[in-house]
């Protein structure tokens, strides 16, 4: 069965359902028929139908070997109103679901380096730990995980990772939320030693790693941004930002977000994922056309919202209702 974008979709049976740390629940997919799922390597996705009719991609975060199931774990964007509060919600154990065979842009790399570096904040865990597994399952001890969230209770496979048998291999870090209190990776990246990094987390961490290992060969590094709108596009163009409210109009240029320059400005607002996949920037527009860049948004919601974390504008100036 082919989706609309021509990919494979597969029926998959919610075999099991757990909230595995605060907001974050993890589903064990498997075929609706009995049969083997498509192969997938460590870092893949799959591409989720969610209740609400819209599509979300999730990382696949078991052991690649598995052939009998497929298991992602979701965090619940409840400010968001998009698949993922749709997903956690309305899917339980039982459910059929439709879901694109899995892809992968965050393979890791055919070159076998001295040793791996992993770093991962928050959700971010889910397609590292596929790596981990695989890592382990081959005998491999040459990585190292670093792995952030505010708190513990936020951290998905937490008992996992505290066990003894990662003892000398994994760090774990709580911030509380207080930048003063954030891990300094400085002393880990400032050389690179013949490692290969892989990471995925929030913007403000991976642009804090992309920073720190600026020097490094550009095959070394690996980050994980689901391919959606976070980079730019050879045909992108800076166009004007205006504020309904207040009247004030800023330039988003080449390469920055239309968040990222409101902030600039002294302009706080909300966000998490800032990838375009979880919904909590979404804004609404009154004028200009949006140029969607996002895995949220329905049709009938495109028409009057943008979410600004990742989405541009085809037009010269758009609008924002802020």
């Amino acid at each position: 069965m082919k989706s609309e974008s021509g990919t494979s979709e597969l029926i998959v049976r919610v075999s099991k359902k757990d909230e595995i740390a605060d907001g974050i629940f993890m589903f064990e997919l498997r075929s609706h028929e009995g049969t083997e799922l498509p192969a997938f390597t460590a870092g893949s996705h799959i591409t989720v139908s969610t209740p609400s009719g819209q599509k979300r991609r999730y990382s696949l975060c078991n052991d690649s070997s598995e052939r009998d199931r497929y298991v992602i774990a979701i965090k619940q964007e409840k400010n968001g109103r998009g698949g993922s509060l749709s997903f956690t919600r309305d899917v339980n154990v039982g459910d059929v679901v439709s879901v694109e065979a899995p892809a992968n842009e965050f393979e890791m790399s055919a070159a076998e380096p001295r040793n791996y570096i992993f770093v991962a904040g928050g959700i971010g865990i889910t397609p590292i730990r596929s790596m981990i597994l695989q890592c382990v399952r081959n005998g491999k001890q040459n990585f190292k995980l670093f792995y952030f969230a505010r708190t513990p209770e936020m951290m998905a496979f937490r008992e996992e990772f505290e066990a003894a048998a990662f003892a000398q291999t994994v760090v774990l870090h709580n911030d509380n939320g207080d930048r003063d209190q954030a891990y300094d990776l400085w002393p880990i990246l400032e050389e690179q030693k013949g490692a290969h990094l892989y990471c995925c987390g929030p913007r403000g961490l991976m642009d804090s790693v992309r920073d720190m290992t600026g020097h490094w060969p550009e095959t070394a590094v690996h980050f994980e941004d689901f391919g959606v709108g976070t980079t730019s596009k050879p045909d992108d163009k800076p166009f004007e930002v205006k504020l309904a409210r207040s009247g004030n109009v800023y330039t988003v240029d080449v390469g920055a977000s239309i968040l990222d320059t409101l902030r600039v400005h002294g302009h706080e607002l909300a966000s998490s994922c800032e990838s375009g996949t979880c919904g909590t920037c979404r804004v609404r527009f009154t004028d200009g056309t949006p140029d969607h860049r996002d895995l949220v948004l329905s049709d009938k919601e495109q028409k009057n919202e943008i979410m600004i974390c990742v989405s541009r504008a085809k037009s010269a100036s758009i609008t924002l209702d802020i």
